[in-house]
């Protein structure tokens, strides 16, 4: 089974920002730290559609959770015609034949767990460090004449918010499978 394609809509909202957090983590872009989140998690916790093109017969499991499949269709030479494919032992859909198959769902829903929150908490408060030597990959001090300090923030930084905040570990359970 092979994904050719997912069409994730943005959810009209997030779910809410924990609370508890430092001044500099509350400036951060809530919606930018979910959209980190679900960029790294297979679970959604607000509404909204996707679409997933997949291709290839045997069983298929939707890759987003939670998901409410509301049509199935295969590509029959011109046009995308609805088939009705049996489920599968695992709970998905056993795709009897190649395809391609286009497949419509709804996903997201629930309560946010403790360590997901957790997770979004650590994320903000790591990007809301304001002070410029974290993240450092160099740092001097000149003290001839006038002290003088400088320093330069290694460009990955951020790229490795997710692990150097401790987030990666406690979305662990969550991690989306590629």
């Amino acid at each position: 089974m092979y994904l050719l394609q997912e069409l994730e809509e943005i959810p009209a909202t997030y779910p809410a920002t924990p609370s508890g957090l430092s001044v500099a983590a509350q400036m951060t872009d809530p919606d930018a730290i979910w959209q980190r989140i679900e960029a790294y998690t297979r679970t959604r916790y607000t509404a909204r559609g996707v679409v997933w093109i997949v291709t290839g017969a045997g069983d298929w499991q939707p890759p987003l959770s939670p998901a409410t499949v509301s049509t199935v269709e295969q590509w029959q030479g011109d046009q995308w015609e609805t088939c009705t494919p049996d489920p599968s032992p695992l709970g998905g859909y056993d795709l009897p034949t190649y395809g391609p198959y286009r497949i419509t769902a709804s996903v997201g829903s629930g309560d946010v767990p403790a360590a997901v929150s957790e997770a979004f908490r650590r994320l903000a408060e790591y990007l809301g460090d304001t002070d410029d030597r974290a993240g450092l990959s160099s740092y001097s001090v000149n003290m001839g004449g006038a002290i003088q300090e400088s320093y330069q923030r290694n460009p990955a930084w951020t790229a490795r918010a997710m692990q150097n905040s401790g987030a990666a570990d406690l979305l662990r359970p969550y991690r989306r499978q590629k």
